[in-house]
């Protein structure tokens, strides 16, 4: 039997539970049916009930007459009920309740051993149960298969009560709902079983529901199967029994007065000021691998980064156990520490230095971290890390630490963990092709192999969308032909394996990348029934009164002035009409088409104006009934969230001007799906970005619809130089496959 007294053990096919309990009797607890299962009980209850003799009513005494004629009301109001949809089993199921509740109405009047109040009490009781079920089924509680073996369990209830015993072992046979009718029934509510049966319906509850068991137990904490469901639930959610062991809960109590090793080591974090710090650690100090007393020390070298090495040595150690199909507990815990300590201490600040021309001062902070701490470093920070600390800083960084190792030994050194976030965050960077080519070319091409594989078997998109961002940022051609035929075989083993998912996710991105090749002459709006990609119509972007409407978001850094300045020099002309306003300014066309391009000021950041200038400018935009279908973010990638979180659902042409942009096409397309977007793999530029807007504005003004490869190829053409090495890192709406792949599986699904 164990130290513990009990075993747990857990059916998780059936999703049953079984309890051994301390006296060594087994005693196998409820199992959720399946639908099929519950039609298939009913018509047993039904088969059963009609091989019974439907008893003759005896005389009925005036003095209970009205108790009986309630019944037969109840009766004739359940008989109205639609419990299923086939009439036929309708109408057995009424013969099967009538005849089981008439018989219990009969052996009330016949027990000889029941005195008036006694038969009072159990008609009553019958009565009630019918109710409760009508109650319950018009409330949508409890579902019309279940009333057969609801009269069949009350009708076994009122037996074994009335023979003295407990009805305990009729809840645990049937579902909770019934269950919960019976012990709250008022002829059956003094039988000495409720308790036991009231502890049994909140296990059952648990086993339905086991990801809220916790958040049930608080409201019975002293249930006697709450140990059990206690072990349980930490063996499931580490994390979630912490935060329960941690309240000032009577539940907390019983977690704490657990004797079993692993709620052990958690309640004891949780009651810890800096059990937090420990908390990501537990698999290895459950199973003894660590210590608690080897990490205190470090707690202390926080800011060395002693700890974030070790979190990312134990991630690593992870890293390979779920090569091996192991999954340690609290492992996203500990994932989630690795990130905010990775930003905390390293990416932050050299985020902050954007400005410093001395590379070696600017990330000075990453001297002394490993390869597979800069790499955690890239992989966890992907929304934050600003493009030239990744490409200046933490990249080179990695391979130079590398010393003379071909660089899939870094991908070896972690285990392949997260290999497809960096290999899609190379690609974005464009820093893919000096990755592939140091290292072996046959290793190179099974990496990419391994990249586009397993794609429907993830539960987001997230893996799919980087595969599709990546091959727009790959020029080496046998890459990308490798890439393709690889998804043209991952498509056709999906049609063969039947899988949707797979057949969806590889149709979409075949037909995506092949209409990247002009000789393939694939239409990718018309094959994927999306709205065109290679242009936007003017007229799908006039609001209802026939006008454009275009938004800028400034910052009130040194460069939003400067910037905003250069903007509002552009338009001082005889086309448009500039009126400042004391948060913003607002620039129309005086001549072709009606254009307004609203923009807030850039004030002063630190006291945090500029986003005053912007709500202002979206309230009175809100109050005037003006909908943004041009919004373009003018600032630098660390407020492009800002911008993101302000964005009109109502936008369909979106300019990301800022560094990095390319890496939230997700955000956006969240809030307006199926927007065309402009964005930048690396450095955003005032100069490119007012070109844009400068083209924008103008094609809009001439009543024109938005060509994007023609509006590319004059704009190309414009830029010499650096301008237009930073051009080229700019990605048109055509050739954002992230977001065409979303909006075309969004519109497929």
């Amino acid at each position: 039997m164990g130290k513990y007294g009990y075993y747990v053990i857990v059916n998780c096919k059936n999703w049953g539970i079984s309890v051994l309990e301390p006296n060594g009797s087994i005693f196998v607890r409820y199992m959720r049916m399946k639908r099929f299962t519950l039609v298939l009980l009913g018509v047993l209850v039904i088969g059963t009930v009609f091989s019974q003799k439907e008893l003759a009513m005896p005389p009925i005494p005036q003095v209970r007459l009205l108790h009986h004629e309630n019944i037969i009301n109840s009766l004739n109001s359940l008989a109205k009920l639609q419990v299923t949809r086939n009439d036929t089993l309708n109408r057995s199921i009424n013969r099967t309740v009538r005849v089981t509740v008439n018989n219990m109405r009969a052996s009330v009047e016949l027990n000889n051993t029941l005195d008036n109040n006694g038969k009072f009490k159990w008609l009553r009781g019958i009565n009630e149960m019918l109710t409760s079920f009508i109650s319950g089924y018009n409330a949508r509680v409890i579902k019309g298969m279940l009333l057969p073996s609801l009269v069949k369990a009350y009708d076994d209830a009122m037996r074994i009560d009335l023979s003295g015993h407990s009805i305990a072992g009729v809840i645990a046979d049937h579902e909770p709902e019934i269950g919960n009718i019976l012990v709250d029934n008022y002829a059956l509510k003094e039988n000495k079983g409720i308790p036991e049966a009231r502890d049994v319906l909140v296990l059952k509850a648990c086993q339905r529901d086991p990801t809220n068991c916790l958040q049930i137990l608080t409201k019975y904490p002293n249930n006697s199967y709450a140990d059990s469901l206690i072990i349980l639930s930490a063996f499931r959610d580490q994390e979630e029994l912490y935060k329960f062991a941690s309240a000032p809960t009577a539940l907390a109590k019983r977690i704490q007065s657990i004797d079993h090793p692993l709620v052990k080591a958690i309640a004891k974090m949780a009651n810890m000021k800096t059990g937090r710090m420990y908390f990501p650690f537990l698999d290895e100090l459950y199973q003894g691998k660590l210590r608690m007393d080897s990490i205190t020390p470090l707690l202390a070298k926080d800011s060395t980064g002693e700890y974030y090495s070790l979190l990312v040595k134990t991630r690593i150690r992870y890293a390979e156990r779920m090569q091996h199909g192991d999954t340690p507990m609290a492992a996203q815990v500990l994932t989630n520490k690795l990130r905010s300590k990775a930003i905390e201490l390293y990416i932050n600040e050299i985020n902050a230095l954007h400005d410093e021309n001395n590379l070696n001062v600017r990330f000075r902070r990453l001297e002394g971290l490993t390869p597979e701490e800069l790499y955690y470093l890239a992989v966890l920070s992907e929304e934050e890390i600003y493009t030239s600390s990744f490409v200046s800083g933490v990249y080179p960084r990695i391979m130079s630490r590398l010393k003379n190792s071909k660089s899939d030994s870094l991908l070896e050194l972690v285990h392949n963990d997260y290999y497809k976030k960096f290999v899609k965050m190379c690609a974005a960077y464009n820093t893919l092709d000096n990755f592939l080519d140091k290292m072996d070319k046959s290793t190179a091409q099974s990496l990419m192999k391994n990249f586009v594989t397993g794609l429907e078997n993830t539960r987001t998109l997230e893996d799919a969308v980087d595969v599709a961002d990546s091959y727009g940022s790959i020029y080496n051609a046998d890459i990308r032909k490798l890439i393709l035929d690889e998804v043209g075989h991952r498509l056709e083993l999906s049609k063969q394996q039947r899988n949707r998912r797979g057949q969806t996710i590889y149709h979409l991105l075949n037909t995506i990348f092949l209409s990247m090749d002009s000789s393939s002459k694939v239409d990718v709006s018309a094959e994927l029934g999306i709205n065109p990609i290679y242009f936007m119509p003017n007229k799908l972007l006039k609001d209802t009164s026939g006008r454009i409407v275009m938004q800028q978001f400034f910052y009130g850094d040194k460069d939003g002035s400067t910037v905003y300045n250069a903007f509002i020099s552009r338009f001082k002309n005889a086309n448009w009409k500039i009126t400042y306003k004391p948060m913003w300014t607002e620039v129309r066309s005086v001549k072709g088409a009606p254009v307004t391009i609203y923009s807030n000021l850039p004030l002063d950041e630190k006291k945090e104006l500029d986003e005053a200038s912007q709500d202002s400018l979206i309230a009175y935009l809100a109050d005037h009934e003006q909908e943004p279908s041009v919004v373009i973010h003018r600032g630098h990638s660390y407020y492009l969230k800002t911008t993101i979180s302000k964005l009109a659902p109502s936008a369909k042409v979106i300019l990301l001007g800022s560094c990095g942009g390319y890496q939230m096409l997700n955000s956006v397309l969240e809030i307006a799906p199926g927007a065309h977007i402009i964005s930048s793999k690396q450095v955003g530029t005032g100069i490119i970005n007012q070109g844009l807007i400068n083209v924008i504005s103008e094609t809009l003004r001439q009543g024109k619809d938005l060509n994007w490869p023609a509006l590319w190829g004059n704009l190309e053409s414009r830029f010499s130089g650096s301008a237009k090495e930073k051009f080229d890192d700019y990605v048109p709406p055509y050739k954002n496959l992230g977001a065409i792949f979303i909006t075309a599986y969004n519109n497929a699904n």
